[in-house]
């Protein structure tokens, strides 16, 4: 007997996790999706759903924007209206968002199970509340779905062991099976007028960065005095941000929308190099051969650190700089989060697990 699934999406790393996922759900299994709304913006939402093929969400929250507790508050609500309405086998989240959180919380409290993709992942900061939400749904999940061996090793100290599987990193799937219509469609570097490998690219949206006036001036201050164009499509919380601060920026730094997800993988294949505050960009740069500059001072994507593609350099203005200039990752770039094939692996774990007969 096919199994009932509820798959939750919300923001952007999200969507991109969905599509492999789905397509391979679909294949043997009923699968409704839920977007919570959390990401609204058409070019943080829509336009993904429409470039990566993801089906259309059965149902929409629309919560929108709001203070964690307000948007928590409104996912857990509008999410519990949706499993009363269909009782699946399980639900699956994903990675660490509000949305993660909120729908998790919701399917426990029925006594519905719930598959969490992206487990096991920590930054050891509690002050994050990425890292809350991560904890949190991993107590919560009776299946934990692990991109790496350390993830799954965070969980075992945790005394999760037993739920714990790894099986490789979806967005890799997704990456790997986009790049070729990315190649074929996106248009961004002529729009852009932009040469490869002669421009770098900044994205930046964590509340850590974001909402700290003195941690955003001095990122600023960095990318200002930077020698490279840089491209830097801004995130509405950094736009508000910016704006509430009085920062300007420099000439050389070119300030776009929101792209999609077709054109983030150009522009991040064709950078010479990437500073991100992303850990989702952390790892398309690795798996893209990108060298990349993580600007916080700690991520939990350590394996791209210790194989030397990516460099924490926090918000200070000297290390972001000495960096951007003489970082050279080494030539090895080992398979640390799997090879393109995760989406399946979940699939029968899943179907190993919820037995539907």
């Amino acid at each position: 007997m096919p199994l009932d699934v509820i798959s939750v999406v919300g923001a952007r790393p999200e969507f991109v996790q969905a599509m492999p996922v789905s397509r391979a759900l679909r294949a043997r299994h009923r699968e409704a999706l839920v977007h919570t709304g959390q990401h609204y913006d058409y070019l943080m939402s829509r336009a993904f759903f429409e470039e990566l093929e993801i089906p259309e969400p059965d149902w929409n929250l629309g919560v929108g924007s709001g203070s964690h507790a307000a948007q928590t508050a409104a996912i857990l609500t509008g999410f519990e209206q949706v499993l009363m309405q269909r009782r699946p086998h399980v639900v699956v989240v994903r990675g660490d968002t509000n949305s993660t959180l909120g729908c998790a919380l919701a399917a426990v409290k029925l006594g519905i199970p719930v598959a969490h993709v992206e487990a096991g992942e920590r930054s050891f900061v509690w002050d994050q509340p990425e890292e809350i939400n991560r904890v949190a749904a991993d107590r919560l999940a009776r299946l934990h779905l692990c991109v790496s061996e350390p993830a799954r090793q965070h969980l075992a100290h945790e005394g999760l062991a037993q739920t714990a599987h790894v099986v490789g990193d979806v967005m890799l799937d997704a990456l790997m099976a986009a790049c070729e219509a990315a190649a074929a469609r996106s248009t961004v570097l002529s729009r852009l007028a932009l040469t490869p490998q002669a421009y770098a690219l900044l994205t930046l949206h964590r509340a850590g960065n974001t909402d700290v006036a003195a941690r955003l001036e001095a990122i600023v201050a960095a990318i200002n005095s930077v020698r490279e164009p840089v491209v830097f499509p801004v995130h509405p919380r950094t736009h508000e941000a910016l704006q509430r601060a009085g920062l300007t920026l420099g000439p050389h730094v070119r300030a776009v929308p929101p792209v999609g997800y077709l054109d983030m993988i150009t522009l991040e294949r064709h950078a010479r190099l990437v500073a991100t505050d992303s850990g989702g960009v952390q790892r398309e740069a690795y798996y893209l051969g990108v060298p990349c500059l993580t600007l916080r001072d700690e991520t939990e994507w350590t394996g791209t650190v210790e194989a030397g593609w990516n460099r924490l350099v926090g918000a200070d203005p000297g290390r972001i700089l000495a960096a951007w200039t003489d970082f050279v990752p080494p030539s090895a770039r080992p398979p640390i989060h799997g090879d393109g094939r995760a989406a399946g692996r979940i699939v029968e774990i899943l179907e190993r697990t919820f037995d539907a007969r």
